[in-house]
């Protein structure tokens, strides 16, 4: 009854979504914040004023939120973050028809691996990083070459490219997941110099507003590159599903043809209302960023302080062991006290929690039971 190929599916396995009880939930990334109430007015002004859209199909292209995507990035420079390390200036512009938009940048994701790694080559990306590329590997049948990440937990350059030269392509996420640990733009840089020109690059900035260089500045010279964005994390709209990538034209019609043969109208109506509004709020975002980033600087000082081993981080979330006690036993205490994080049961990380970054309140909440 049921398809030979759906014996071999390892699916994504999300963080907890428990209701048992009310929970501080720092297990899945979400944003500690709500999105500004400019985003809230825009929807329900167009349930009032404009109820009739909903019953008709959206803009297949997503058209009108492409334009305030470039816009949004071409004003901020790509990140967020108010940090010395992440500000950068864009010396071109980015139009609409680099941006392809995706519902949630896993949907995006996944149309990258159909439309530009083929299954009769590797695809590289790091032993650990983001769950979902094994599991997209498997699902469109092409092989994942995983790279072992470094003693420190950052990627080993010298070794993915070293793999990279006789590949289909290379994805990783900068910063990474679940480490946090970012590459420069300079290292990036270094790696596009050094891979193959006819491969497609990805990098999948999901955390990049949280005080890292951003790979934009680099579309200008390398149109085998693409970045993957989302609005899940800093724009506070995980529950939306929005997310895009930016590159060159060919390769975002490359994915168009893609999307329009699975999923021709991805975003809907009501989440390009709510992001046309987000992205208009560019002021309370990286107010609410830096926020997060001075937390957790805070927060990581305070657990060192009280014996644990802390990976510095760029991310909304650190990456934590501790030397007399199991991953899986920090996890189920901190658990019990009612607070959510994230442990994996993973070969190498077993011995990690990761902790999403949430208000003040939150993380004082968590260092008591810690």
């Amino acid at each position: 009854m049921l398809a030979n190929r759906l014996k071999t599916l390892n699916p994504y396995k999300p963080g907890e979504q428990l209701t048992d009880r009310e929970y501080i939930k720092l297990n899945a990334n979400e944003n500690a914040f709500p999105p500004p109430k400019e985003v809230a007015d825009a929807v329900s002004n167009l349930l009032n004023t404009n109820l009739k859209s909903l019953s008709l199909y959206p803009d297949p292209d997503s058209t009108e939120l492409r334009v305030e995507i470039a816009n949004f990035l071409n004003k901020t420079g790509g990140v967020l973050a108010n940090t010395k390390e992440a500000k950068s200036k864009l010396d071109f512009e980015i139009t609409s028809d680099m941006i392809f938009c995706g519902n949630g940048s896993d949907e995006v994701l996944s149309f990258v691996f159909y439309a530009f790694f083929d299954d009769d080559k590797k695809v590289v990306a790091p032993e650990f990083s983001y769950s979902f590329y094994p599991v997209y590997a498997g699902y469109y049948g092409i092989e994942l070459e995983k790279v072992p990440l470094k003693s420190d937990f950052s990627l080993d350059v010298e070794k993915m490219l070293e793999f990279g030269k006789d590949s289909s392509g290379m994805i990783f996420a900068n910063p990474n997941a679940p480490t946090g640990i970012a590459l420069s733009l300079a290292e990036i840089k270094n790696m596009l110099d050094n891979f193959p020109k006819d491969r497609v690059f990805v990098v999948d900035e999901a955390y990049v507003d949280f005080g890292t260089e951003s790979a934009l500045s680099l579309l200008k010279d390398y149109k085998n590159l693409l970045v993957v964005r989302t609005f899940s994390k800093s724009i506070c709209l995980a529950g939306m599903r929005i997310g895009f990538t930016v590159g060159n034209p060919e390769l975002i019609k490359a994915l168009t043809t893609v999307k329009n043969s699975f999923n021709h109208f991805p975003v809907d109506i009501i989440c390009k209302t709510a992001a046309k509004a987000a992205l208009k709020s560019y002021e309370y975002y990286e107010k609410i960023t830096t926020e997060i980033v001075e937390t957790r600087e805070w927060f990581s000082q305070e657990l060192s302080k009280k014996g644990y081993s802390v990976i510095p981080s760029k991310t909304n979330f650190i990456f934590v062991n501790h030397p007399t006690r199991k991953g899986s036993e920090i996890y189920e205490d901190v658990k019990k006290a009612g607070i959510l994080i994230r442990h994996f049961a993973t070969p190498g990380i077993e011995n990690f929690v990761r902790i999403t970054i949430g208000t003040r309140e939150q993380m004082e909440a968590l260092l008591k039971v810690m």
